[in-house]
């Protein structure tokens, strides 16, 4: 069985995980395109929720964060709390990936068996793979989360998730409803209405939340890569010992810190500028015709209905292992569950040996931090290291 490394995924866990395993001396083969879901499932003009300092892959040696990217191609340099344009962001994440991980393979995985002594991969090119060792880092792929009222009308075309839409631009002209609360649906508003289209917000929360703004230090909490707070400051530092932490505390804590809320700059491209509806529970959706009618229900009990052409869920994702379906079923039978999130142990890896995974399918066991860029810097090289313990003891 060949000692070569599988990573599937070359988004930010991919290619940093890829980048610290090479580091040891590791073979690696990665299969993806470097960034894709970064630059085909985020809208053009997006900007990155978090700072220069925390839009960063994490490298075995200095010298590739994005401001070193910056520098050294004149592009631009970000400080503080300057916004990061997700075009430069991919811009930054294919050069990493040129210098550190030049091998990249853009082909797709489609299935993973488990064998005796290791994995079989089957790739789209028809090559057939034998590793011991695999990584899935596909981030945020097979987990986008649509409402059920809605669900059904996702066949027909009036009903989209927000990560399906790299230019907004072509819903011009059109009504949109956007459904959610959070930082991609108060963004994608203020994207559509700029763009020309005729926008409303429709949210359950009874008020939008927007993160503070930069102010004057000193300050009495510290700075973190996710804000400024001492909770912030656990999550970012005690990241390897959240696993301890009781089953539900842990799913709790993965889905509620840092969420919903919008950044502080978006607040002025929405407040009185895009027509928000709040306290509404979204109760239905049918089809009329080639539009979409909306039924709400209030915190008072009464029931709203809302015409319009289509309908943006702006709902996040659900990590489930079931939408890893590049996974055999038998293999994914195998794998012990904390919620819809694979259990690991210290080095990442899950109760199948051999199989490890990471980014925001490791949230569950190391905390909110995993669901960011700036969590490479712990994941990467915490699993190269495990990896490496494992291959030498083959």
């Amino acid at each position: 069985m060949s000692k070569t490394v599988v990573v599937i995924g070359a988004g930010p866990y991919g290619l940093s995980t890829a980048a610290h395993l090479k580091a040891r001396g590791l073979g690696v083969r990665v299969f993806g395109s470097p960034m894709a879901s970064w630059a085909e499932n985020m809208p053009a003009g997006m900007l990155l929720k978090s700072p220069p300092s925390a839009s960063v892959l994490s490298a075995p040696k200095p010298g590739f964060t994005l401001d070193e990217y910056a520098r050294q191609t004149r592009e631009t340099r970000l400080t503080g709390h300057d916004q990061v344009p997700v075009e430069m962001f991919v811009r930054y994440g294919r050069w990493f990936a040129e210098e550190l991980v030049p091998e990249v393979e853009d082909v797709r995985v489609l299935a993973v068996d488990r064998q005796h002594d290791g994995f079989r991969l089957k790739l789209a090119s028809g090559e057939e793979v034998q590793s011991s060792v695999v990584v899935v880092a596909s981030g945020m792929d097979g987990f986008a989360y649509v409402p059920e009222p809605l669900a059904g009308l996702v066949p027909d075309g009036l009903v989209s998730h927000s990560s399906l839409h790299a230019d907004l631009g072509k819903f011009e002209g059109r009504n949109v409803v956007v459904v959610g609360a959070g930082q991609s649906a108060q963004e994608s508003a203020a994207l559509l209405h700029e763009a020309g289209v005729k926008v409303q917000l429709l949210a359950r929360t009874d008020k939008l939340v927007f993160g503070a703004g930069p102010t004057p230090g000193p300050h009495w909490q510290p700075d973190t890569p996710l804000g400024r707070s001492w909770a912030l400051h656990a999550i970012v530092h005690q990241a390897a010992a959240f696993r301890f932490l009781p089953e539900s505390t842990r799913l709790h804590l993965v889905r509620r810190v840092l969420g919903p809320f919008g950044s502080w700059w978006l607040k002025p491209r929405l407040d009185g500028v895009v027509p928000v509806r709040l306290g509404q529970h979204l109760t239905g959706a049918r089809r009329d015709g080639d539009r979409v009618v909306l039924t709400t229900r209030d915190g008072q009990g009464d029931t709203h209905t809302l015409e319009t052409d289509h309908v943006l869920a702006a709902t996040g994702y659900r990590v489930r292992l079931d939408g890893l379906d590049f996974l055999a079923p038998e293999l994914r039978a195998r794998l012990a569950r904390t919620g819809g999130f694979p259990r690991l142990d210290q080095g990442l890896q899950s109760s199948v040996p051999g199989l490890y995974f990471t980014g925001i399918q490791a949230a569950a066991a190391f905390g909110p931090l995993l669901r960011f860029t700036c969590g490479t810097e712990f994941a990467a090289p915490r699993l190269a290291g495990a990896v490496a313990q494992h291959t030498a003891s083959e």
